[in-house]
């Protein structure tokens, strides 16, 4: 029924657009043609202007062609970088990048499994109902695209996105996230001559890291500080320092909890970080921006949605593992806005690094497996 063949010309027309986040542009104009040729009809909103990119999100509708409540389907159109000059090739059945980029199968390959799954219905004419697909421009740079998403014009109350990597995988539950910056201010002085006279920022920050818990703390939750920088030169004591990091958890009182005991250490040694030079007494300073990254998501075992996988799954002869995931995604974003969504793994696999894999064997089955979704939802 899956036409392979057409799957790996998609893949490949698709891999060699380079589509990094907020440069979705060239991507966005080849997808509105293609789905066109598909008979959907096609909306771009105004979300690359609010965010910086050069194209907002796409939305295909096609009518279907029995009567019934929409399915939607989410992928989204960016990539991580490096994204220059992306060329795919197909060996052994294994799609790769022939150069130091990444290959694109997150989430082009469920752009493809999307369009091929269509193939399919009208080739077979196999009856299926109307269908709301969102492809997303820069969900690498958090969820920008979904967040800025006017949720009203949807009718669809359920959902798949395709967006996670192996096969015969859906996730039914994803963490919270909040993002925070830090940024730490001491005071300068010469290292060599007067460093009783500064404060460092970085000293600072290196206690308040090491007070607090990283890492994996329980099954449920993850906290880390991604990146630090700071410092002018080796002979200056630090003045600034600014820390960038994210807490994550399925419980929302474990969330708030990390967070706050992250905050709370760098608050400490903000706070104990004072001297005196001649009669002036000088202290440390600091600064917080925290925002929610994303909502949790969480749908419940029974839900009609994870039925319709299961009895999709069956068909195929393929029990769908449904499981908990660490990574946000836009699914996360729908679930915030009253559309019961999940997950699917489209196949791809070592995303975001350059050496991204992705077997055309694994397109073929998500594929098979989207056209059950579709016909019995």
């Amino acid at each position: 029924m899956i036409n392979q063949q057409r799957i790996c010309d998609e893949f490949m027309r698709q891999a060699a657009i380079d589509s990094p986040s907020f440069k979705e542009a060239e991507m966005a104009k080849y997808l509105e043609n293609r789905f066109k040729e598909l008979g959907a009809d096609i909306y771009f909103d105004d979300a690359g202007e609010k965010i910086g990119s050069n194209s907002g999100n796409m939305i295909a509708r096609l009518p279907g062609t029995r009567a019934g409540e929409p399915l939607l389907l989410s992928v989204h159109m960016d990539t991580v970088t490096p994204a220059d000059n992306v060329q795919p090739v197909l060996k052994d059945g294994i799609f790769t990048s022939a150069g130091e980029t990444i290959l694109g199968g997150d989430d082009k390959s469920g752009i493809v499994e999307i369009i091929e799954a269509i193939e399919v219905l009208k080739e077979q004419d196999i009856p299926y109902g109307p269908l709301e697909i969102v492809v997303s421009v820069c969900e690498e740079q958090g969820l920008l695209g979904a967040k800025n998403l006017d949720f009203t014009q949807f009718k669809a109350k359920r959902g798949v996105a395709l967006d996670t990597t192996g096969t015969d995988i859906v996730i039914n539950r994803a963490p919270a996230a909040n993002r925070f910056k830090i940024e730490i201010s001491g005071h300068e002085a010469h290292a060599g001559v007067c460093p009783e006279q500064g404060i460092s920022a970085i000293q600072i920050a290196g206690r308040s890291i090491a007070k607090m818990v990283l890492g994996r703390i329980d099954p449920e939750t993850t906290a880390n500080i991604g990146t630090i920088h700071g410092g002018l030169a080796a002979n200056i004591i630090p003045k600034q320092v600014t820390l960038r990091g994210e807490v994550r958890s399925h419980d929302i009182n474990k969330l708030r909890q990390y967070t706050d005991q992250i905050i709370s250490a760098v608050e400490e040694e903000v706070d104990k970080a004072t001297i005196t030079v001649g009669n002036e007494t000088k202290r440390a300073t600091m600064t917080l921006e925290l925002k929610e990254d994303f909502s949790p998501m969480g749908v419940a075992e029974d839900a009609p949605i994870l039925q319709i996988i299961r009895e999709a799954g069956a068909a195929l002869g393929r029990p769908q593992e449904i499981r908990a995931a660490g990574g946000g995604s836009d699914a996360n974003v729908f679930n915030g806005n009253g559309i019961e969504m999940v997950i699917i793994a489209t196949g791809m696999n070592k995303v975001h690094t350059i050496n991204e894999q992705l077997a055309v064997a694994d397109m073929v089955k998500t594929s098979e497996l989207l056209v059950e979704i579709i016909r019995r939802a």
